[in-house]
């Protein structure tokens, strides 16, 4: 994303607030020496051997601080008899409630979580730089956090500001010239170093402690996260091995007398059922599930003790052997607020460590059939009432749902769409738009809500769709590179989970899903209105500001030249919605066949 885009979309609409603040630097703001949990207790002693540490958990929130509509907002149960259902699940006001009726009766209780706590977030957050969802997760008591790949969306100085405080130094301040508190919590980066000084920008890991007990906590993000986020955002920061990064703290804690660890992990893996409740451990420890955690389950140290885990947005409570082929608990709470885990660690006060024999882990629905949080209701609403007149501002109208799911999704072709008519606008001789799928957030749903009558598209429902303000980018490519391009989704660093690029209308190809790596893609079925793309003509193509970095593992479009730079993408779908949609003719959903698939 561009962070500049993103400071030039708030400030135009919140034209009018004041102030400015100055963000602390980050290696003051959090020093490495160990913590103290808000509600440590002093006085007597226990004396019993064992004691149950509850560890709460969830991860990737992303803002959600509504509950989540569509797909975004539901969970898959499979019952006693095979069959699956669907829940309604998420949103702040139900988290809040479960979390604390989950605490009750436990004196021992932390709550973790695992990255991506803010960034691609819907509007009521995101138009506040994010602000709201800090303060929701003072809120909810949330004691520990590894950073993720999208607390890096507006860069380093940023997320600095949501740990330290203060106004934002572009849109000042929000609610009456009171200044932004920042996190309660510590953001935990062990990974993430200044290339300067090698030193972690932000405290590295963090120790919880109770009447003698003491569980320390060690956060990194994904050693990839450059190949995800916006170059700017990472500018001047390294990203270390996630294994090597643990290991290394985990031994520093131990040398320190915390025995008990925790590793908050913002990578993640893919069980075999998307059921939350599916057993992954039921095949054989660790069978269950596949991904980047596996190999980084398998190679850290034996001296943690479990490990809570993100990004993939999965649910799964499984174990996997440690190098000493000890099970181990992994876990990871799906996305959006729609799940939490509840963990049991009992610890051993002999020995200062956790008896591992005795860990227990689940995920639980974060169900809607609850009480709301009086306190979560009154913050989205203080925010909803500052972002309304923006959120509910109709931009088109559409015939029925626009999912943003599938191989090739109708929401994708849209986008296209709207970036290559945008392209147009700046250079008529604009050829092709692609657009990256994870920028998509969410679906177009048709039923009204809020007051809005069906079919409506309101400027928040946009925003939760393209959150990033990326600039709609055109560039010259060669033919050859284009066809590189689209091989870059199935292979090199897109071979393992491969990234298939949202087309605009009259580029077409084949996708073979037969074959493997870069002849997936059949070289010689890219085509243009129905001519064979030539390898050695020139094509204006169109692009959002991160693929045109060469952003998720798409080198070949970072070789773009004859760069021209247009508004922001959420601009873009806006004036095209506007532009090809009415009340009386409303947009169809598109069909999603530019794509042939070969299974």
């Amino acid at each position: 994303m561009s962070p500049t885009s993103r400071h030039r979309r708030t400030y135009r609409i919140l034209a009018g607030a004041a102030g400015l603040a100055t963000v602390g630097a980050l290696a003051a703001a959090m020093p490495a020496s160990a913590g103290q949990d808000r509600g440590s207790g002093h006085g007597h002693q226990p004396t019993g051997r064992y004691q149950d540490v509850q560890l709460l958990s969830f991860n990737d929130l992303h803002g959600n601080l509504e509950a989540p509509s569509g797909s975004s907002g539901r969970v898959t149960e499979v019952q006693a008899d095979g069959t699956t259902k669907t829940i309604d699940a998420g949103g702040v006001e139900y988290l809040a409630t479960h979390l604390r009726d989950a605490r009750q009766g436990n004196k021992y209780s932390i709550t973790a979580a695992a990255g991506d706590m803010v960034g691609a977030s819907p509007l009521i957050s995101g138009l506040f730089h994010d602000e709201p969802t800090i303060e929701a997760l003072n809120g909810l008591d949330l004691d520990v956090s590894s950073v993720g790949n999208h607390e890096f969306d507006e860069g380093a100085t940023e997320l600095a500001r949501l740990q330290n405080g203060g106004c934002h130094p572009v849109d000042g301040c929000y609610n009456d010239g009171e200044k932004f508190d920042g996190a309660n919590f510590p953001y935990l980066a062990a990974n993430v170093t200044k290339e300067k000084t090698g030193k972690p920008i932000l405290k590295p890991y963090w120790v919880w402690k109770k009447n003698g007990v003491k569980v320390g906590f060690i956060g990194v993000t994904l050693e990839g996260t450059p190949n995800i986020v916006s170059a700017e955002g990472v500018k001047g920061l390294k990203f270390g091995d996630e294994v090597a990064t643990i290991n290394k703290y985990a031994k520093e804690l131990q040398r320190q007398g915390v025995k008990s660890i925790v590793a908050l992990i913002h990578e993640g893996g893919a069980p075999a059922s998307t059921a939350y409740n599916y057993d992954c451990d039921s095949p054989g420890a660790g069978d269950g599930i596949s991904g980047p955690i596996v190999d980084i389950a398998k190679n850290v140290t034996p001296a943690v003790d479990a490990l809570v885990t993100g990004h993939t947005h999965q649910a799964y409570a499984c174990t996997i052997d440690d190098p000493a082929g000890k099970p181990r608990t992994v876990t990871s709470a799906a996305s959006f607020g729609r799940l939490y885990t509840d963990t049991t660690l009992t610890y051993d006060r002999w020995t200062g460590d956790i008896a591992r024999t005795a860990v227990k882990s689940a995920n639980h629905v974060v169900t809607r059939d609850v009480a709301k949080a009086a306190d979560m209701t009154a913050l989205i609403d203080r925010w909803k009432l500052l972002s309304a007149p923006i959120a509910s501002r109709p931009i088109g109208y559409i015939a029925g749902e626009i999912p943003s799911t599938g191989t090739e999704s109708p929401l994708g072709d849209l986008i296209a769409d709207a970036q290559l008519a945008h392209a147009k606008s700046l250079d008529p001789g604009a050829d092709i738009a692609v657009m990256n799928p994870g920028g998509i957030r969410a679906g177009l749903t048709y039923a009204a809500s809020g007051g809005e009558g069906d079919g409506v598209v309101t400027f928040g429902e946009a925003y939760t769709v393209q959150p990033f303000a990326n600039t709609v980018n055109l560039v010259d490519l060669t033919g050859a590179q284009v066809i590189t391009a689209l091989q870059q989704q199935v292979s090199g660093l897109n071979e393992a989970s491969p990234k298939i690029l949202q087309i605009s209308a009259g580029l077409t190809y084949t996708l073979d899903l037969t074959k493997t790596g870069a002849a997936r893609v059949v070289a010689d079925s890219v085509r243009l209105n129905g001519a064979a793309i030539d390898p050695a003509a020139t094509y204006r193509v169109a692009m959002n500001s991160f693929l045109a970095g060469g952003g998720d593992g798409f080198a070949a479009l970072g070789q773009g030249s004859n760069v021209l730079v247009g508004s922001d993408d959420l601009a873009a779908l806006e004036a095209y919605l506007t532009a090809n949609s009415s009340a009386a003719t409303p947009y169809p959903v598109p069909a999603a066949d530019r794509i042939t698939i070969v299974k």
